[in-house]
Protein backbone atom coordinates (compact mmCIF):
# COMPACT_ATOMS: atom_id res chain seq x y z
CA UNK A 1 0.00 0.00 0.00
CA UNK A 2 1.31 3.43 -0.92
CA UNK A 3 2.08 5.84 1.93
CA UNK A 4 1.45 8.86 -0.26
CA UNK A 5 -1.66 10.71 0.86
CA UNK A 6 -4.60 11.30 -1.43
CA UNK A 7 -6.78 14.20 -0.31
CA UNK A 8 -10.37 14.32 -1.59
CA UNK A 9 -11.73 17.87 -1.19
CA UNK A 10 -15.28 18.04 -2.60
CA UNK A 11 -16.99 21.33 -3.37
CA UNK A 12 -15.67 24.86 -3.50
CA UNK A 13 -16.87 26.26 -0.17
CA UNK A 14 -13.90 26.75 2.12
CA UNK A 15 -12.87 29.22 4.82
CA UNK A 16 -9.37 30.56 5.34
CA UNK A 17 -9.23 28.62 8.61
CA UNK A 18 -9.94 25.37 6.78
CA UNK A 19 -7.35 26.09 4.10
CA UNK A 20 -4.62 26.89 6.65
CA UNK A 21 -5.44 23.82 8.73
CA UNK A 22 -5.34 21.52 5.71
CA UNK A 23 -2.02 23.06 4.65
CA UNK A 24 -0.63 22.41 8.14
CA UNK A 25 -1.91 18.82 8.15
CA UNK A 26 -0.20 18.04 4.85
CA UNK A 27 3.11 19.69 5.70
CA UNK A 28 5.96 17.27 5.14
CA UNK A 29 3.76 14.64 3.48
CA UNK A 30 3.69 13.98 -0.27
CA UNK A 31 0.06 14.40 -1.26
CA UNK A 32 -2.17 14.74 -4.27
CA UNK A 33 -5.40 16.68 -3.97
CA UNK A 34 -8.53 15.76 -5.89
CA UNK A 35 -11.78 17.74 -5.97
CA UNK A 36 -13.92 14.63 -6.50
CA UNK A 37 -14.01 10.85 -6.66
CA UNK A 38 -13.91 10.10 -10.38
CA UNK A 39 -12.25 6.70 -10.18
CA UNK A 40 -11.26 3.98 -7.76
CA UNK A 41 -8.78 4.75 -4.99
CA UNK A 42 -7.79 1.21 -4.05
CA UNK A 43 -4.86 0.62 -1.68
CA UNK A 44 -4.47 4.31 -0.89
CA UNK A 45 -4.17 6.48 2.21
CA UNK A 46 -7.09 8.89 1.87
CA UNK A 47 -8.03 12.06 3.73
CA UNK A 48 -11.57 13.27 3.03
CA UNK A 49 -11.58 17.02 3.69
CA UNK A 50 -15.08 18.50 3.67
CA UNK A 51 -15.77 22.21 4.26
CA UNK A 52 -19.40 23.15 4.95
CA UNK A 53 -21.24 26.40 4.29
CA UNK A 54 -23.50 28.20 6.76
CA UNK A 55 -26.35 25.78 6.02
CA UNK A 56 -24.17 22.78 6.82
CA UNK A 57 -24.21 21.71 3.17
CA UNK A 58 -21.54 20.98 0.60
CA UNK A 59 -23.04 19.95 -2.76
CA UNK A 60 -19.81 18.34 -3.90
CA UNK A 61 -19.89 16.18 -0.76
CA UNK A 62 -23.20 14.66 -1.87
CA UNK A 63 -21.67 13.81 -5.22
CA UNK A 64 -18.91 12.05 -3.26
CA UNK A 65 -21.47 10.08 -1.22
CA UNK A 66 -23.30 9.09 -4.38
CA UNK A 67 -20.08 7.78 -5.92
CA UNK A 68 -19.12 5.78 -2.85
CA UNK A 69 -22.57 4.21 -2.57
CA UNK A 70 -22.76 3.21 -6.22
CA UNK A 71 -19.21 1.92 -6.64
CA UNK A 72 -18.68 -0.97 -4.21
CA UNK A 73 -15.02 -1.78 -3.77
CA UNK A 74 -13.75 1.58 -5.03
CA UNK A 75 -11.78 1.98 -1.78
CA UNK A 76 -10.70 -1.64 -1.30
CA UNK A 77 -7.50 -1.88 0.74
CA UNK A 78 -7.48 1.83 1.59
CA UNK A 79 -7.21 3.56 4.97
CA UNK A 80 -9.06 6.81 5.54
CA UNK A 81 -9.57 9.81 7.78
CA UNK A 82 -12.08 12.67 7.72
CA UNK A 83 -11.70 16.41 8.29
CA UNK A 84 -14.93 18.46 8.46
CA UNK A 85 -14.97 22.24 8.97
CA UNK A 86 -18.18 24.18 9.46
CA UNK A 87 -19.14 27.75 10.42
CA UNK A 88 -21.81 26.68 12.93
CA UNK A 89 -22.27 24.34 15.89
CA UNK A 90 -24.19 21.68 13.97
CA UNK A 91 -23.83 19.08 11.20
CA UNK A 92 -20.05 18.45 11.30
CA UNK A 93 -20.25 15.13 13.14
CA UNK A 94 -23.35 14.05 11.20
CA UNK A 95 -21.45 14.57 7.94
CA UNK A 96 -18.40 12.75 9.30
CA UNK A 97 -20.16 9.59 10.44
CA UNK A 98 -22.30 9.43 7.30
CA UNK A 99 -19.16 9.64 5.18
CA UNK A 100 -17.31 7.02 7.23
CA UNK A 101 -20.19 4.53 6.94
CA UNK A 102 -20.39 4.96 3.16
CA UNK A 103 -16.60 4.74 2.75
CA UNK A 104 -16.48 1.61 4.93
CA UNK A 105 -19.07 -0.04 2.72
CA UNK A 106 -16.90 0.92 -0.26
CA UNK A 107 -13.95 -0.97 1.23
CA UNK A 108 -12.11 1.61 3.37
CA UNK A 109 -10.70 0.98 6.85
CA UNK A 110 -10.48 3.71 9.48
CA UNK A 111 -8.20 3.97 12.52
CA UNK A 112 -9.73 4.89 15.85
CA UNK A 113 -10.84 8.52 16.14
CA UNK A 114 -10.76 9.13 12.37
CA UNK A 115 -12.75 12.38 12.48
CA UNK A 116 -11.41 15.86 13.14
CA UNK A 117 -14.32 18.30 13.18
CA UNK A 118 -14.20 22.03 13.60
CA UNK A 119 -17.33 23.85 14.68
CA UNK A 120 -17.76 27.57 14.12
CA UNK A 121 -16.25 28.89 17.35
CA UNK A 122 -13.96 25.86 17.86
CA UNK A 123 -15.50 25.35 21.29
CA UNK A 124 -15.16 21.60 20.71
CA UNK A 125 -11.38 22.07 21.04
CA UNK A 126 -11.54 23.76 24.45
CA UNK A 127 -10.27 20.74 26.42
CA UNK A 128 -7.60 19.82 23.86
CA UNK A 129 -6.35 23.41 23.82
CA UNK A 130 -6.18 23.49 27.62
CA UNK A 131 -4.29 20.19 27.77
CA UNK A 132 -1.80 21.31 25.10
CA UNK A 133 -1.42 24.83 26.49
CA UNK A 134 -2.32 26.47 23.20
CA UNK A 135 -5.16 28.28 21.44
CA UNK A 136 -8.18 26.47 20.03
CA UNK A 137 -6.99 27.27 16.50
CA UNK A 138 -3.61 25.66 17.19
CA UNK A 139 -5.27 22.65 18.83
CA UNK A 140 -7.36 22.21 15.68
CA UNK A 141 -4.26 22.28 13.48
CA UNK A 142 -2.44 19.84 15.76
CA UNK A 143 -5.40 17.44 15.64
CA UNK A 144 -5.51 17.59 11.84
CA UNK A 145 -1.77 16.90 11.60
CA UNK A 146 -2.09 14.01 14.06
CA UNK A 147 -4.92 12.53 12.01
CA UNK A 148 -2.78 12.65 8.87
CA UNK A 149 0.06 10.87 10.66
CA UNK A 150 -2.27 8.17 11.98
CA UNK A 151 -3.88 7.55 8.59
CA UNK A 152 -0.46 7.20 6.99
CA UNK A 153 0.87 4.95 9.74
CA UNK A 154 -2.13 2.72 10.44
CA UNK A 155 -1.65 -1.04 10.12
CA UNK A 156 -4.56 -3.25 11.26
CA UNK A 157 -3.30 -5.84 13.78
CA UNK A 158 -3.77 -9.52 12.92
CA UNK A 159 -3.73 -12.66 15.07
CA UNK A 160 -3.45 -16.39 14.43
CA UNK A 161 -6.56 -16.98 16.56
CA UNK A 162 -8.36 -13.69 17.18
CA UNK A 163 -10.60 -13.27 20.18
CA UNK A 164 -14.12 -11.98 19.48
CA UNK A 165 -16.39 -10.48 22.11
CA UNK A 166 -20.06 -10.55 21.12
CA UNK A 167 -22.42 -8.20 22.99
CA UNK A 168 -26.20 -8.41 22.72
CA UNK A 169 -29.36 -7.74 24.69
CA UNK A 170 -31.76 -9.95 22.72
CA UNK A 171 -33.98 -12.96 23.35
CA UNK A 172 -32.59 -16.16 21.84
CA UNK A 173 -36.08 -17.46 21.10
CA UNK A 174 -37.35 -14.53 19.06
CA UNK A 175 -34.36 -12.46 17.90
CA UNK A 176 -33.60 -12.29 14.19
CA UNK A 177 -30.29 -10.63 15.03
CA UNK A 178 -29.19 -13.54 17.23
CA UNK A 179 -30.36 -16.00 14.59
CA UNK A 180 -28.06 -14.41 12.02
CA UNK A 181 -25.20 -14.34 14.51
CA UNK A 182 -25.63 -18.07 15.20
CA UNK A 183 -25.04 -18.72 11.49
CA UNK A 184 -21.96 -16.50 11.63
CA UNK A 185 -20.65 -18.30 14.70
CA UNK A 186 -20.83 -21.62 12.88
CA UNK A 187 -18.49 -20.17 10.27
CA UNK A 188 -16.11 -18.43 12.71
CA UNK A 189 -15.91 -20.85 15.63
CA UNK A 190 -13.13 -23.01 14.23
CA UNK A 191 -10.79 -20.05 13.74
CA UNK A 192 -11.74 -17.51 16.40
CA UNK A 193 -12.05 -17.69 20.17
CA UNK A 194 -15.55 -16.36 20.84
CA UNK A 195 -17.06 -14.96 24.04
CA UNK A 196 -20.73 -13.98 24.15
CA UNK A 197 -22.19 -11.76 26.86
CA UNK A 198 -25.91 -11.10 27.09
CA UNK A 199 -26.89 -7.81 28.68
CA UNK A 200 -30.59 -8.56 28.79
CA UNK A 201 -31.03 -10.02 32.27
CA UNK A 202 -30.54 -8.09 35.47
CA UNK A 203 -29.97 -4.40 35.90
CA UNK A 204 -27.37 -2.59 33.80
CA UNK A 205 -26.85 0.87 35.23
CA UNK A 206 -26.20 3.54 32.61
CA UNK A 207 -23.34 5.99 32.99
CA UNK A 208 -24.34 8.92 35.18
CA UNK A 209 -21.44 11.16 34.20
CA UNK A 210 -19.22 10.90 37.26
CA UNK A 211 -16.58 13.63 37.64
CA UNK A 212 -13.50 12.97 35.52
CA UNK A 213 -11.23 12.33 38.51
CA UNK A 214 -13.65 9.79 40.00
CA UNK A 215 -14.04 7.99 36.65
CA UNK A 216 -10.25 7.94 36.24
CA UNK A 217 -9.79 6.64 39.79
CA UNK A 218 -12.07 3.67 39.21
CA UNK A 219 -10.74 3.12 35.68
CA UNK A 220 -7.18 2.82 36.95
CA UNK A 221 -8.35 -0.14 39.03
CA UNK A 222 -10.27 -1.67 36.12
CA UNK A 223 -13.47 -0.74 37.88
CA UNK A 224 -16.46 1.56 37.63
CA UNK A 225 -18.49 3.18 40.39
CA UNK A 226 -21.60 1.20 39.38
CA UNK A 227 -19.91 -2.23 39.16
CA UNK A 228 -22.14 -5.09 37.99
CA UNK A 229 -21.85 -7.10 34.79
CA UNK A 230 -19.79 -4.41 33.08
CA UNK A 231 -16.96 -4.69 35.62
CA UNK A 232 -17.30 -8.40 36.30
CA UNK A 233 -17.62 -9.65 32.71
CA UNK A 234 -17.46 -6.99 29.99
CA UNK A 235 -14.31 -5.11 31.07
CA UNK A 236 -12.13 -8.24 31.31
CA UNK A 237 -13.50 -9.51 27.99
CA UNK A 238 -12.85 -6.18 26.28
CA UNK A 239 -9.24 -6.19 27.49
CA UNK A 240 -8.67 -9.66 26.07
CA UNK A 241 -10.55 -9.18 22.80
CA UNK A 242 -9.22 -8.35 19.35
CA UNK A 243 -12.67 -7.34 18.10
CA UNK A 244 -16.13 -6.57 19.42
CA UNK A 245 -19.23 -7.67 17.51
CA UNK A 246 -22.39 -5.76 18.42
CA UNK A 247 -25.75 -7.42 17.70
CA UNK A 248 -28.12 -4.52 17.08
CA UNK A 249 -31.83 -5.00 16.48
CA UNK A 250 -33.34 -1.74 15.26
CA UNK A 251 -36.52 -1.05 17.15
CA UNK A 252 -36.71 2.75 17.16
CA UNK A 253 -33.90 3.82 14.81
CA UNK A 254 -31.48 3.62 17.73
CA UNK A 255 -29.19 1.23 19.54
CA UNK A 256 -31.05 -0.65 22.25
CA UNK A 257 -30.98 0.80 25.76
CA UNK A 258 -28.73 -1.91 27.23
CA UNK A 259 -26.18 -1.68 24.40
CA UNK A 260 -26.16 2.11 24.72
CA UNK A 261 -25.63 1.84 28.48
CA UNK A 262 -22.78 -0.65 27.94
CA UNK A 263 -21.04 1.69 25.48
CA UNK A 264 -21.46 4.62 27.87
CA UNK A 265 -20.02 2.56 30.71
CA UNK A 266 -16.88 1.81 28.67
CA UNK A 267 -15.70 5.33 29.49
CA UNK A 268 -14.07 4.31 32.77
CA UNK A 269 -12.10 1.54 31.05
CA UNK A 270 -11.26 3.83 28.12
CA UNK A 271 -9.57 6.25 30.53
CA UNK A 272 -6.79 3.71 31.12
CA UNK A 273 -7.02 1.12 28.34
CA UNK A 274 -6.50 2.10 24.68
CA UNK A 275 -8.85 0.43 22.22
CA UNK A 276 -6.88 1.34 19.09
CA UNK A 277 -5.90 -2.28 18.35
CA UNK A 278 -9.48 -3.57 18.69
CA UNK A 279 -11.89 -3.74 15.76
CA UNK A 280 -15.65 -3.27 15.83
CA UNK A 281 -18.19 -5.18 13.74
CA UNK A 282 -21.98 -5.09 13.85
CA UNK A 283 -25.04 -7.00 12.71
CA UNK A 284 -28.02 -4.67 12.36
CA UNK A 285 -31.51 -6.02 11.67
CA UNK A 286 -34.42 -3.63 11.10
CA UNK A 287 -38.06 -4.55 11.11
CA UNK A 288 -38.88 -2.01 8.42
CA UNK A 289 -36.00 0.38 7.56
CA UNK A 290 -33.31 2.58 9.08
CA UNK A 291 -30.46 0.13 9.58
CA UNK A 292 -28.01 2.72 8.31
CA UNK A 293 -29.04 5.05 11.16
CA UNK A 294 -28.07 2.43 13.74
CA UNK A 295 -24.84 1.61 11.88
CA UNK A 296 -23.86 5.30 12.00
CA UNK A 297 -24.40 5.24 15.76
CA UNK A 298 -21.95 2.35 16.04
CA UNK A 299 -19.47 4.35 13.97
CA UNK A 300 -19.73 7.47 16.10
CA UNK A 301 -19.88 5.70 19.49
CA UNK A 302 -17.14 3.10 19.16
CA UNK A 303 -14.94 4.21 16.26
CA UNK A 304 -15.05 8.01 16.56
CA UNK A 305 -15.52 8.29 20.31
CA UNK A 306 -13.98 5.22 21.96
CA UNK A 307 -11.24 4.68 19.38
CA UNK A 308 -11.92 1.15 18.08
CA UNK A 309 -10.62 0.77 14.53
CA UNK A 310 -13.26 0.28 11.86
CA UNK A 311 -12.72 -2.47 9.27
CA UNK A 312 -14.04 -2.15 5.73
CA UNK A 313 -17.59 -3.49 5.41
CA UNK A 314 -17.80 -3.71 9.19
CA UNK A 315 -21.58 -4.17 9.33
CA UNK A 316 -24.17 -6.58 8.02
CA UNK A 317 -27.43 -4.68 7.39
CA UNK A 318 -30.63 -6.71 6.95
CA UNK A 319 -34.38 -6.09 7.07
CA UNK A 320 -36.63 -8.74 8.64
CA UNK A 321 -39.72 -8.39 10.80
CA UNK A 322 -41.31 -11.61 12.07
CA UNK A 323 -39.18 -13.94 14.19
CA UNK A 324 -37.24 -16.42 12.08
CA UNK A 325 -37.57 -14.58 8.78
CA UNK A 326 -34.02 -13.17 8.73
CA UNK A 327 -32.47 -16.59 8.03
CA UNK A 328 -34.91 -17.07 5.14
CA UNK A 329 -34.12 -13.85 3.28
CA UNK A 330 -33.15 -14.30 -0.38
CA UNK A 331 -29.37 -14.53 -0.71
CA UNK A 332 -28.79 -14.42 3.05
CA UNK A 333 -26.36 -17.35 3.11
CA UNK A 334 -24.11 -15.65 0.57
CA UNK A 335 -24.18 -12.38 2.53
CA UNK A 336 -23.43 -14.21 5.79
CA UNK A 337 -20.49 -15.93 4.13
CA UNK A 338 -19.18 -12.61 2.79
CA UNK A 339 -19.54 -11.00 6.23
CA UNK A 340 -17.75 -13.77 8.13
CA UNK A 341 -15.04 -14.11 5.49
CA UNK A 342 -14.41 -10.38 5.81
CA UNK A 343 -14.06 -10.71 9.60
CA UNK A 344 -11.44 -13.41 9.13
CA UNK A 345 -9.69 -11.46 6.37
CA UNK A 346 -9.40 -8.40 8.61
CA UNK A 347 -8.32 -10.18 11.81
CA UNK A 348 -6.51 -13.41 10.98
CA UNK A 349 -2.82 -13.49 10.19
Amino acid sequence: MTRRLTVVCPGDTASERYALTLEHALRGHPARVRPRMDGSLENQRVLFAVPLDESGVNHGYYDLLAYLRTHPGCLDGSVGGVLVDGPGDLYTKAVGRELVLSASRAGCAFPGRPLVEATGDLRNFTVQAKNAGCSSEEAYRLAAADLTDRVLGFAPPKRHQPKLLVLHASNHRTSNTLALWSRCRERLGKVCEITEIGLRNGTLEDCAGCPYTMCLHFGEKGDCFYGGVMVQEVYPAIRESDAVVLLCPNYNDALSANLTAAINRLTALYRTTPFTDKAVFAIVVSGYSGGDIVARQVVSALNMNKGFWLPPNFCLLETANDAGTAVELPGIEERLSEFTENILRQLVQ
